[in-house]
């Protein structure tokens, strides 16, 4: 907390709208008094931080995003030389991954400049349930966020566990047919997973075990990455 009681509450109100939220679930989530929790809303609803859905639930406004789009990105900023030294590190195409709902974004990238490779375009749309960068985006996610989406998933709660534990995802052909990858986790300054930094290549030049190989180069790029 910054101190500033009335920011600080106002935050809170913010974070606790990121997937709707009633006046009701505004007074669970924040701890907040009702009236507190309900003045704030609405004088963030002036200010288009947060706008109201079909079913009167606060959520994030564009003002939002306007004010994001205007600031540098400081994380792609810095992506761009540290995926380029891991490309050159591993000898793999590196990519940074984004969580958009069920999908996910790969948002920058640094691709081989010959031989085979497995090329994803920045800007390519991939699903939630398959891939190492997947498993990253999930693995420290509560259960209510999870679990709807491991009925149709190629791996497991088990693997997430797995991914937990040592800090780390690899999939073999999740994704594509002879495609392999690792991913780990780029964090902010609270410790929350933000993003996935990983590396993927075909399997004939990864190997089944590609974590044994370059989990630490990985590793080391989203500690790198993180707290920015």
């Amino acid at each position: 907390m910054s101190g500033v009681g009335v920011l600080d509450k106002a935050v809170v109100i913010l974070a606790a709208c990121v997937d709707g939220a009633s006046l009701a679930e505004l007074v669970e989530r924040t701890k907040l008094p009702r009236a507190t929790a309900h003045r704030l809303a609405q004088a963030l609803e002036i200010h288009r931080m947060l706008v109201r859905d079909t079913q009167g639930r606060w959520r994030p406004g564009p003002r939002l995003g306007e004010l994001a789009n205007a600031a540098p990105d400081v994380l792609l900023t810095a992506a761009e030389p540290l995926l380029a030294a891991l490309r050159d590190a591993t000898g793999e195409s590196a990519q940074l991954y984004l969580r958009r709902a069920d999908e996910r974004i790969c948002v920058a990238a640094a691709e081989r400049a010959s031989g085979l490779r497995d090329t994803v375009p920045v800007g390519s749309v991939l699903p939630m349930t398959a891939g190492s960068a997947a498993q990253i985006l999930l693995a420290w996610e509560p259960p209510e966020a999870v679990m709807p989406l491991l009925p149709r998933s190629k791996f497991t709660g088990r693997t997430l566990a797995e991914v937990r534990r040592r800090g780390w995802a690899q999939s073999i052909a999740e994704r594509e047919p002879g495609v392999a990858s690792v991913s780990a986790p780029i964090r902010d300054r609270t410790g929350r997973v933000i993003a996935s930094v990983s590396i993927s290549g075909p399997i004939e030049r990864l190997g089944r075990r590609p974590g044994e190989r370059h989990a630490m180069a990985v590793v080391r790029a989203g500690q790198r990455l993180s707290g920015l």
